[in-house]
Formats: structure tokens, C-alpha cells, sequence
């Protein structure tokens, strides 16, 4: 598939028509390769690859035709323009019909040839953005969607988005895990100049690190031993539109130097390329990590921090928006549960229900409430839910209230035997979010620091073990003998 516009094959028995469209061409910065004749243009096509061919349609030998159908049976993406005089129109538009992207009628001028080139530029530039949609599995753009809410936190909110979507100031959006992040840098896009061009995300934890410096930058074909073909990178995809950097902390420090540069120059390189690319594209990089930790830390560039951090959006959790609940869970109930209500009823949440989830912690944040919205929507009979739909957890339990712990002298086992919480014999009240770090910290102990045991001990994933012990150093609760 053709990516770019960056190369052309001209063929032409004329040698003043040839060197016309080749002027042409290189004045548009493509490099040009030359044939007099449809045997030689061939023969250079075995050769080597080019994105576009400017064809004769008359000449001796193998034709403007011939070499069209040649080109079609092997199989080869070149986008053919032929060249054609008044006389043979109808062949044209049979040039058309097998194949060809375009046809040029004799005489033509340099504008004409140049508005060819822009739109071979934007059906490549379209073709790279769906190859890309299809390739993101699991991401949906979130078009139709808004920020729900009315607390003082979210209309705070709103107004720092609508006033930053109106520049082109890098921003850092910054917020625990599923507090909407994605939708508030889609936001910005979709109010921006740029509303009208590409909104490209990366996922900077969910690529290998082998692979980010060609997701990030594109590579030419042989560069590497899977590089098969010219890959358009990330960048690129996103020229004159926006670029999400999705979980920017993740990102290697060996990489960010390169990413450093671009933020500043605006170009870069292909990974094997030596050709300069040019880009326009506004960044947006969001995380739920404490990026100035992580500069402390040395994991994190300080000059790219600054970079990034040119205008910090901080995201609140549902935690302390807690009065936004019922209209989240009326938006929610609408998009999942439209249509599932028995004959004309709709699906609704009684008033006690909703009192219920707003005693609760979230922390998941909205994405946890989507979630248990949608599964009641689904599974209970409705119309109306009560508390009793709700998972166990939520049920009864109010944010930030201590509970007792039952009068034993034994502790309790947590997921696998030797995981225990902490005695409460003596009265000691603890919360779900302690009772976790204690959890963890003990199964730490137990398998000597070792974090995949650990992992396998709690049933939990190595990455939720990691994030919950940065969360534990930077709240500053993780004990001196656990690294």
C-alpha cells in the first residue's frame, strides 16, 4: 500500500514532455526516476517501488496501455497517471477502468500536475488513517459522548477545555485511571481549528519497546527484517491534526530525547530513512502517574516534562464528584440500556439505588460506574433497579468510612492461603483501600519482594502491582523495607 507521495516513475518517449512533468515533480520536493520507453519503465519496476507513475499513453514498443495492465497483474500499488492527447480521450478513460488513479490531457500546465500530486497526497494520507482505525483495536473514537456533571469540579473543568481548546499549546492530562482522560483530549480536538483533521491516539504502555520508535516515526521498507513495506508513523498520521500521547509515563527515556526533538523542531526521520519530514500536528499527552516524581526519579526527562507540561489539565476522581452521579448513571442507563426495557418501559435506577453508589469509593472512577451500569442494564429485569442489583461491594459501603473488623484472634485469608489481613482483636478500624495495601505489602513479604509471585499470589496483574505500589510510595504509605 501507498503511504506517502515521496517518489515518481516518469515515462515518456518526448523527451521536452518528460523533463517538463519531471521539473514539475521536483519542484513539489519528489524525487523523480526517468524512462523513454514502456520496456525500460519495466524493467525499473522490478528495481525498485515508486508511489507514482506519469505515463505516455502513445509509444513505441510496450505502451502507455501495456504497461498499465502489467502493472495491475503483478499486483503492483503504484498510483498510474496516464498521459493522454485530445484524440484518445475514450483510451483514458479505459486507462481508468484498468487501473489508472488519473489521466493528464495534452497540453497541460504545472498547476494541473500539482493538483494531481495534492490529491494522490490526500487519498494516501485517508488510506493511512483507516489502516491505522482498523489496526486500534479495542479504541473507539468517543464521538457522540460528553463530560456529564454539574459539581464545581467538572464545570471547572469545562471551562479550562473550551479555553485551551481555542490554541495550539501542547497540554498534560493528568488523572487516576478511568476518569475519562481520553474524552477530555478528544474534547479539545473536537472544539479546536483542527476538528476537521486527524485525531490520532498511541498508547505509549500498550506497544513493545522495540516497536515505539517506528509507531512514533514511521520506517522505511528493509529497514528492519519485518519492515516490509514504507509504515506511515504516528506523526505523520497526525499532520495538521492532533496526537494523542496516551500514557506518556510508560514511554522508554532512551525514546523521549527523539520526542524532545520533535515536540521542538516539528521534523523527524523515518527509522531507516535519511529524509527530513516536516510535521504540524498539536500533542496532547495524558497519565496517572506524578510525572515530577518521575523526574526525580530519573525515569522521566525533566526538559521533555517542561515540554509537555506547557498547560496541566488535572482530572478529578468520581470520588470527590460524587453529586454527579445520578446524571452519569441517567447518561449511562441511556446508551446501554436503550431498547432492553419491557415493552415501553424504560430501564431506571430507583432513587435509593443511586443514593447507594454515591456512598461508594469508585476506584475506578467513572469507567468502574459505566461498567456496573451497563452489567445491571444487562443482566436484571428491571425497569427499575434497586439496591439489590448492585455488586456486593457497593452495597452499604460509604466513602472513607472505617468499618470494624470481626472480634478474632485470626487473621483472614485474602485470595490465597498465607495472605492475611491484619488482626483486628483490639478494635482496629480499617477501610477496603487499607485492607488492600496490607494485603499487598504482606504477600510482598512473604515471596521476598518478588513481583510476578507476588502478582500470582494476590491474582492480580504484574502492571496493577506496580501502579499500586507508585501510588503507595507517592502517597508516601509504602514501608522502608518494601523497594
Amino acid at each position: 500500500m501507498i503511504t506517502s507521495i515521496e517518489n515518481a516513475l516518469v515515462v515518456d518517449d518526448d523527451a521536452l514532455m518528460r523533463e517538463f512533468v519531471v521539473e514539475t515533480l521536483r519542484r513539489n520536493k519528489i524525487k523523480v526516476t526517468e524512462a523513454s520507453n514502456g520496456l525500460d519503465a519495466k524493467e525499473l519496476l522490478t528495481q525498485q517501488d515508486f508511489d507514482m507513475a506519469f505515463v505516455d499513453l502513445k509509444m513505441p514498443g510496450l505502451d502507455g496501455m501495456g504497461l498499465l495492465k502489467h502493472m495491475t497483474a503483478v499486483g503492483c500499488p503504484t498510483l498510474t497517471v496516464i498521459i493522454t492527447a485530445f484524440g484518445t480521450v475514450e483510451r483514458a478513460v479505459d486507462a481508468m477502468k484498468n487501473g489508472a488513479y488519473d489521466f493528464l490531457m495534452k497540453p497541460f500546465s504545472p498547476e494541473q500536475v500539482e493538483i494531481i500530486i495534492n490529491r494522490a497526497r490526500d487519498w494516501v494520507g485517508l488510506q493511512a488513517q483507516n489502516t491505522y482505525l482498523k489496526e486500534e483495536l479495542g479504541w473507539i473514537l468517543p464521538q457522540g459522548r460528553q463530560i456529564v456533571g454539574q459539581s464545581t469540579a467538572v464545570q471547572k473543568l469545562m471551562k479550562e477545555v473550551t479555553r485551551v481548546a481555542q490554541s495550539n499549546a501542547t497540554v498534560l492530562i493528568n488523572g487516576e485511571s478511568g476518569t475519562g482522560k481520553e474524552l477530555v483530549a478528544s474534547a479539545i480536538h473536537c472544539m479546536s481549528e483542527r476538528k476537521n483533521q486527524p485525531f490520532i491516539r498511541l498508547n505509549c504502555a500498550a506497544v513493545p519497546e522495540a516497536l515505539m520508535d517506528s509507531e512514533l516515526f514511521g520506517h522505511e521498507k528493509g529497514s528492519f527484517t519485518s519492515a516490509v513495506a514504507r509504515r506511515i508513523g504516528r506523526f505523520e498520521l497526525a499532520n495538521h491534526g492532533t496526537l494523542l500521547l496516551d500514557e506518556i509515563s510508560e514511554m522508554n527515556i532512551n525514546l523521549q530525547s527523539k520526542l524532545l526533538r520533535v515536540l521542538q523542531e516539528r521534523e523527524f526521520e523515518r527509522v531507516g530513512g535519511s529524509q527530513t519530514i516536516q510535521v504540524d500536528c498539536r500533542v496532547l499527552a495524558s497519565t496517572n502517574r506524578n510525572l515530577q516524581l518521575y523526574v526525580d526519579e530519573k525515569k522521566f526527562r525533566q526538559d521533555l516534562y517542561y515540554r509537555l507540561n506547557v498547560v496541566p489539565i488535572k482530572l478529578p476522581p468520581l470520588r470527590e464528584r460524587l453529586e454527579d452521579i445520578p446524571l452519569l448513571v441517567g447518561s449511562f442507563v441511556q446508551r446501554h440500556g436503550a431498547g432492553r426495557g419491557k415493552g415501553s418501559e424504560e430501564l431506571s435506577f430507583a432513587a435509593e439505588t443511586v443514593e447507594a453508589m454515591q456512598q461508594y469509593n469508585w476506584p475506578g472512577n467513572i469507567r468502574e460506574l459505566e461498567n456496573v451500569v451497563e452489567r445491571i442494564c444487562v443482566m436484571e429485569e428491571g425497569p427499575v433497579f434497586g439496591p439489590e442489583t448492585l455488586p456486593v461491594e457497593i452495597r452499604g459501603r460509604r466513602s472513607g468510612v472505617a468499618f470494624s473488623m470481626p472480634e478474632t484472634s485470626e487473621a483472614r485469608p485474602v485470595n490465597e492461603p498465607g495472605v492475611v489481613v491484619p488482626s483486628a482483636g483490639s478494635g482496629e478500624t480499617l477501610n477496603i483501600a487499607e485492607l488492600e495495601r496490607h494485603a499487598i505489602i504482606q504477600a510482598l513479604r512473604k515471596t521476598g519482594g518478588n513481583r510476578k509471585d507476588t502478582a500470582e499470589l494476590l491474582g492480580i496483574s504484574i502492571r496493577t502491582l506496580r501502579n499500586k505500589l507508585n501510588q503507595y510510595r507517592e502517597e508516601g504509605t509504602l514501608p522502608e523495607d518494601i523497594e
